[in-house]
């Protein structure tokens, strides 16, 4: 078991790791997507390329932070009777649905991605817009994202029998790491009151 959770922080840490660095797409969809807004509009100029860049990049930004997502509990969840349960049996249930429905369906689109990746790949496909992009990178994307989201369920599978057992926290429960945003708050709260603590003694 000791090995098995080893296992689960080396996925949780990949997948950290990924949905982390996946994160700065953000930005550079929006530099590419305000860039094409502006030339359009101010210089009548448009690219296909750098179109179907953004939507390559806002794809991948959704497939593979699935992991991370899951990692971090922020899929949504219809627990209405589940929460009424104890832990343990809201954990049961979670192993069954990880085991019966979640993991299938991931494999289940990574087997069928797979060929159609590989087809794009070998023939070169292209876009059919003009001036597009090569398709096969996109399509990429698709089976890896659920194989990051597939290795995360194994992870949280584990951990779901190591709190049966004793030996770890309840993996439902979300992660009480802060956001930079909620940090920034607090660090402006704190300024705020420092500043006024000071105006009191002056």
């Amino acid at each position: 078991m000791q090995f098995l959770l080893k296992l689960s922080r080396a996925i949780d840490s990949l997948n950290r790791w990924c949905g982390r660095t996946v994160m700065w797409l953000v930005l550079i969809v929006v530099l590419i997507s305000s860039s094409n807004a502006i030339s359009r509009k101010f210089f009548d100029m448009s690219s296909n390329a750098w179109l179907e860049a953004q939507w390559y990049l806002f794809g991948a930004l959704f497939l593979l932070t699935g992991g991370y997502t899951f990692l971090r509990n922020e899929h949504v969840r219809v627990d209405v009777l589940a929460a009424r349960l104890s832990e343990r049996k809201q954990i049961v249930i979670e192993i069954v649905g990880v085991l019966l429905f979640m993991l299938p369906a991931c494999l289940a689109i990574m087997v069928l991605s797979w060929p159609v990746f590989m087809d794009s790949y070998v023939t070169h496909e292209l876009s059919s817009n003009s001036g597009g992009l090569i398709r096969w990178p996109a399509k990429l994307i698709i089976p890896v994202g659920f194989a990051l989201i597939s290795l995360q369920g194994v992870s949280h599978l584990i951990k779901c029998i190591g709190f049966l057992r004793g030996l770890c926290p309840n993996p439902n429960k979300k992660l009480l790491d802060k956001s930079p945003e909620e940090l920034l708050a607090e660090d402006i709260a704190r300024q705020a009151q420092a500043k006024f603590e000071q105006q009191q003694k002056g």
